[in-house]
């Protein structure tokens, strides 16, 4: 039996949620085979990019950078371009066969996800293979929501 965390695929947005996500996956990359961290620069799609592809390449090895600082020399790393993130994410988790795609959600308010998109709701609903959603061990409301929804007994009723 193949287990979740053999192959993890962590999609990195920025050096905050490189070390975010780090931090939040350090307890379980002791269970992986490989990591892959990969950071998605996003086209345009016919229209002008707002940077130069080489200021995001060159972004995304400080991202890189973060990671390996948190979870070590061994994680391979891989930019991928595409005109949507999610969708991007999935080819390059079937390109490096991944158990599972591990992330921590990025906070913004809700009418700003809804205006932009949410690349984490795409990623929960739309996928062919386990997502692991780790709590951010920094972000308060992560932890007041990890609080109501687990009791000390880890039943998961909550705690009023």
């Amino acid at each position: 039996m193949v287990d979740v965390f053999d192959r993890v695929l962590l999609p990195v947005a920025s050096q905050e949620d490189a070390r975010t996500t780090a931090m939040a996956f350090s307890s379980y990359a002791a269970d992986s085979d490989s990591v892959v961290a990969v950071h998605v620069i996003e086209k345009a799609g016919g229209v002008p990019d707002k940077t130069s592809v080489e200021q995001r390449e060159q972004e995304a090895e400080k991202i890189f950078a973060t990671i390996r600082d948190e979870l070590g020399d061994d994680i391979a790393t891989e930019i991928a371009y595409g005109t949507d993130v999610s969708e991007t994410i999935f080819r390059v988790a079937d390109e490096v066969d991944a158990t599972a795609v591990v992330f921590t959600p990025r906070s913004g308010s809700r009418w700003v996800r809804l205006l932009t998109g949410d690349v984490a709701l795409d990623l929960i609903t739309e996928t062919d293979r386990p997502i692991v959603v780790l709590p951010d061990d920094g972000d308060p409301d992560s932890k007041a929501r990890t609080e109501r929804t687990t009791d000390d007994t880890g039943t998961g009723r909550g705690v009023e």
